[in-house]
């Protein structure tokens, strides 16, 4: 194999796909890229085998051919060389890569021995705006379950249905749904996407314009945004019935102005003491933040609040308060509690796009 291209493309295609490699012992072959020569262009996959990633990258194809090569290394050398042409060149399983004055020979391995990585070949279900999609993901996907002990919960839930793709997760502690709007399809479509998918699918899409077409397969999915690829398995199982515990009815409602509201909530947060529990106590037209470590003292803030019901205390982790609030874009926000001991409702006053739902910490 022998091609040249730029290394500005190389090295952000070598980016996106290095990025989901770990150190594997037992099968060091995934500690490697397969980089290939396909239809004119350079290939770059990497796989973990729960993700793979495709991409393509330009270049003039000298001799077809293809060679896995140690993620590391190489994508450590290519990003530090200058913004020129590079040659890279495969022979009896060694990379030479050169650049001006630079050179490298980089051992690799048979790229027979690559796992394959699936292909998917069906008609999108899907086509949706890379923000928009990205945006949705990174609002929900901090809230998965990081435990594997009830796989349903660990991905993120994707609903796509008439003009809405909901997206959803929870840890059973809180929980987190975004709804984006859609064009019109005949369908449904329930899946769920491991967490690391979510992850890496915020990571390569960044602030990239363009479309990402989702493309279902047999326990697999592709995402697709031009010349990129990120196909995964798909988590077996049916996702919790998460609408039922969504409070409805609320004893007890709140309208906050978000930024003062976070500021009160971070600040208690310094004294809230290594189980991270808050106190709200909630009075007419305000309510009072307080927290308390018998190491480092006390803290109470008062914010003023349009309270509609009765008055009640009520205690939470004060990080997950934070990581709703995060994700709430709205000058007010509203918060609904249908008792001190069952979970509120945290979201904008301003539209209904997002929802945070969060339990109590039970004191009794």
């Amino acid at each position: 194999m022998r091609i040249v291209c730029l290394q500005e493309n190389l090295k952000n295609n070598l980016n996106i796909t290095q990025n989901i490699i770990g150190k594997n012992l037992t099968l060091p072959i995934l500690n490697n890229l397969l980089l290939e020569s396909e239809n004119g262009r350079l290939k770059i996959s990497s796989t973990n085998l729960e993700i793979g990633i495709n991409t393509w990258t330009s270049g003039k194809i000298e001799r077809e051919g293809a060679i896995t090569c140690p993620a590391k290394i190489l994508f450590n050398f290519i990003s530090n060389l200058p913004n020129k042409k590079i040659e890279l060149e495969a022979k009896n399983n060694v990379l030479t890569v050169k650049c001006e004055n630079y050179k490298a020979t980089i051992k690799g391995l048979p790229a027979d021995d690559f796992p394959i990585i699936p292909k998917i070949k069906n008609d999108p279900i899907l086509e949706i705006n890379n923000l928009s999609f990205k945006e949705g993901l990174m609002r929900v996907s901090g809230c998965a379950a990081i435990s594997e002990s009830r796989p349903e919960i660990s991905g993120v839930f994707l609903n796509i249905n008439k003009e809405e793709l909901k997206l959803v997760a929870t840890d059973s502690f809180r929980l987190a749904e975004k709804i984006e709007k859609i064009e019109k399809i005949k369908s449904e479509y329930l899946m769920i996407i491991p967490q690391r998918t979510a992850q890496e699918l915020i990571r390569i899409l960044g602030e990239k314009e363009g479309i990402t077409k989702i493309i279902l397969g047999s326990n697999q999915i592709l995402f697709e945004s031009g010349e990129i690829q990120i196909i995964s398995r798909l988590i077996d199982g049916q996702y919790p019935d998460y609408q039922q515990i969504i409070p409805k009815n609320f004893i007890t409602q709140l309208l906050l102005n978000k930024e003062e509201f976070l500021n009160a909530v971070r600040i208690a947060g310094f004294f809230s003491s290594k189980v991270n529990n808050i106190k709200f106590s909630i009075q007419t037209g305000k309510i009072e933040i307080l927290s308390q470590d018998p190491d480092l003292g006390e803290n109470k803030t008062q914010i003023q609040a349009e309270v509609t019901g009765k008055g009640m205390e009520i205690e939470f982790n004060y990080r997950y308060l934070l990581d709703g609030l995060n994700n709430i874009s709205a000058k007010q926000i509203f918060m609904g509690f249908s008792s001190e001991s069952t979970a509120a409702v945290i979201k904008s006053a301003e539209n209904d796009d997002y929802l945070y739902v969060v339990m109590p910490i039970k004191t009794n």
